[in-house]
């Protein structure tokens, strides 16, 4: 054979041995920046933690992480502007709770489970109970003997049909038997007024939200709805401790990126993340807001969402819950 041709065919078959090699080493990702995309306005929870793990990974990974608050239809306007966005990990979606719920009892323009990578929590914060700190319910036991002894009598207060705290009260009608009713508010400060001032006595919300007001002795924790007790708040029992074992809600955040984000991009991420959130200031600033950091690989999290959306569409279906 032609030398000549022998020389191309070697250097050919060099070209395509190391082509993968050689795209993993050109992929300087992220070489611009990050889009995350928040699905709520300004100064809720979910900006503010987005925002500060954004500068936490700007730090970290060499490049801008920019916040890109799209509030509207319960989160679902964002959410649809990143199941449509360019898989390639320069847009993330920050989402939470409220982004599994909305599959429990709305018909999306996306597919939670199939839409979306999940890539992981970030923390988590305590549902609770809270009340008027004159009124006569001391425990939790005192709500649930005044909720039997006058069936469907009792109001508890929510910041939304079909968010988190709405289902929270749902799910504790039912496992503490009893029919308090449901009265949806535009948010957590009309709602929790109004438990201050006494005209709606319990209110279902997240230690995160109400915790000022509980420190300032204007609303009083019954228990709170996680597994263990808080660490803001360690003297107030869980719902399970006082006596309701199949209570647990917890609020959650994370991120999710457009399925089919490359793995490589999903690990950096993932692996950033990760470290950011085992950081001690990240660990003291999280607390300051009641939440609690998590770590979980992307295919646990991917397994929590799709066994939560089953869990919430049970009580949804037996509470006719329904915003289709």
């Amino acid at each position: 054979m032609n030398p000549y041709k022998l020389l191309s065919h070697a250097l050919l078959g060099a070209v395509v041995v190391m082509a993968p090699f050689a795209s993993i080493a050109a992929d300087n990702y992220p070489d611009r920046p990050i889009r995350v995309i928040v699905p709520f306005p300004p100064g809720g929870s979910n900006d503010i933690l987005s925002r500060y793990l954004g500068n936490k990974l700007t730090n970290r990974m060499g490049q801008q992480f920019v916040i890109d608050n799209r509030g509207g239809g319960s989160g679902i306007i964002g959410a649809q502007l990143a199941a449509e966005a360019p898989s390639d990990g320069y847009t993330l979606l920050f989402v939470s709770v409220s982004w599994m719920l909305n599959a429990a009892v709305r018909k999306l323009p996306y597919d939670v489970e199939k839409s979306f990578d999940p890539i992981s929590l970030v923390a988590s914060a305590p549902n609770c109970l809270v009340v008027s700190p004159k009124g006569r319910y001391r425990k939790l036991a005192d709500l649930v003997a005044a909720a039997k002894s006058t069936p469907g009598g009792l109001n508890f207060a929510s910041t939304g049909t079909g968010g988190i705290n709405h289902f929270g009260g749902v799910l504790f009608n039912r496992v503490a038997k009893i029919n308090m009713q449901h009265v949806a508010y535009k948010g957590g400060g009309p709602a929790m007024t109004d438990v201050m001032a006494g005209n709606i006595p319990v209110m279902f919300s997240s230690v995160t939200q109400t915790l000022p007001h509980v420190r300032a002795g204007r609303l009083k924790l019954l228990a709170v709805g996680s597994a263990k007790r808080s660490a803001v708040v360690p003297d107030v029992p869980t719902v399970a401790e006082s006596g309701f074992p199949d209570y647990n809600v917890d609020i959650w955040w994370g991120y999710a990126a457009p399925t089919g984000i490359p793995k490589n991009r999903l690990a950096r991420v993932t692996k950033e993340l990760n470290l950011a959130l085992a950081e001690e200031d990240t660990k003291k600033w999280l607390l300051s807001y009641a939440a609690t950091p998590i770590t979980i690989t992307p295919g646990d999290f991917r397994k929590q969402i799709h066994n939560e959306i089953i869990q919430w569409k049970q009580v949804a279906k037996e509470a006719k819950i329904s915003l289709r």
